[in-house]
């Protein structure tokens, strides 16, 4: 009996170590198509992976990898082929369904890409990236519904930075007043160091420039339904005095200053918002006017910021020094449209 057992402990071992040293091989093959992939020789990294997934056809990070590499030498053919395989694979998780929608894209196969999105939803329909891509396919057909799956993004996974852009984007060309600002400085505040970061901080002040100011009755063209809108507008409303000399990043902050202590002495108990919930505390930790200065500053005179961060060393490095140390995260449940 005793032989028998230390027979069974001895195989499990031997077949172990075998199993290992495959994985250790494929894991080799991998990082060596990665290498390749990198330094831009895309046919021995294809010719690697071919290689590793002959001994291992179901593996889901190989196959993705060929498709990225097939997709990267713009051999939309073959990397069409390996979405297919990819996404026959039960385990296809949220990247193979992008990997397969930037394909599709690359093929201008438009009503294939659609459908894919549509059963990528139905399997994970809580991915912030799927309904940003999914809507960012329907804006380039020119399809308006588009908002409706970056909304559903915001509202399903509110962590994910890419649908406060597009809908930001979007609020801006049309007569919306509010979802531009909050969508827009949410997405600063969770991107803020990209070429997108930089270029939604110009359609922020923008938006307060030539939207939000622009008529005497602010509630004109808005969505008078809508009770977070509406709360918004009052508060706002209420400092439209202080743009009678125009606008610039002091009197937006003086603005935003304002607003925020109308907003919690009126409204922040029927709508918790985490991006109001930030403002408040920067402004009773001192760091309000480095951080307008930051949002708005930076692409309204930028020389001028340069010197404000001299002239205000002490303030710009404690915002600074804050800043670096934080990650800024909607939470679930305050999705207001």
């Amino acid at each position: 009996m005793k032989r028998i057992v230390s027979l069974t402990v001895a195989l499990v071992i031997f077949y172990s170590q075998i199993f290992a040293q495959g994985q250790q091989q494929e894991q080799n093959l991998q990082e060596t198509a990665r290498s390749f992939m990198r330094s831009g020789d895309f046919d021995n990294a294809i010719l690697v992976l071919n290689r590793a997934l002959q001994a291992d056809t179901k593996n889901l990070d190989l196959q993705k990898d060929l498709v990225l590499a097939y997709y990267y030498k713009r051999d939309y053919v073959r990397a069409k082929a390996g979405v297919e395989a990819l996404l026959a694979n039960e385990n296809a998780d949220v990247v193979s369904y992008q990997l397969a929608g930037n394909v599709y894209k690359a093929l201008e196969e438009a009503k294939e890409a659609e459908k894919m999105y549509k059963k990528a939803l139905k399997k994970y329909p809580k991915s912030g990236a799927l309904y940003s891509e999914y809507g960012e396919l329907l804006w380039a057909q020119k399809e308006f519904s588009a908002i409706d799956q970056w909304k559903k993004g915001i509202e399903t996974d509110p962590s994910y930075a890419g649908n406060y852009y597009n809908a930001a984007l979007y609020y801006y060309h049309t007569k919306d007043k509010v979802w531009a600002i909050v969508y827009g400085e949410i997405f600063v505040n969770m991107e803020s160091l990209t070429e997108r970061g930089s270029a939604m901080k110009k359609l922020l002040l923008d938006s307060y420039k030539e939207k939000l100011f622009a008529d005497v009755d602010m509630m004109k063209d808005q969505d008078s339904k809508n009770n977070f809108t509406k709360a918004f507008l009052q508060a706002m409303s209420k400092q439209a005095s202080l743009t009678n000399k125009g606008l610039n990043t002091e009197v937006l902050t003086m603005i935003r200053t304002r607003f925020i202590l109308d907003w919690f002495a009126n409204y922040a108990s029927k709508f918790p918002f985490k991006l109001f919930d930030y403002q408040q505390q920067l402004i009773r930790e001192g760091m309000f006017d480095a951080y307008n200065q930051w949002l708005f500053g930076t692409v309204e005179n930028l020389p001028a910021y340069e010197n404000w961060t001299k002239t205000h060393n002490e303030e710009y490095t404690s915002f600074s020094t804050f800043q670096k140390g934080r990650v800024f995260k909607m939470p679930a449940g305050q999705f207001y449209q």
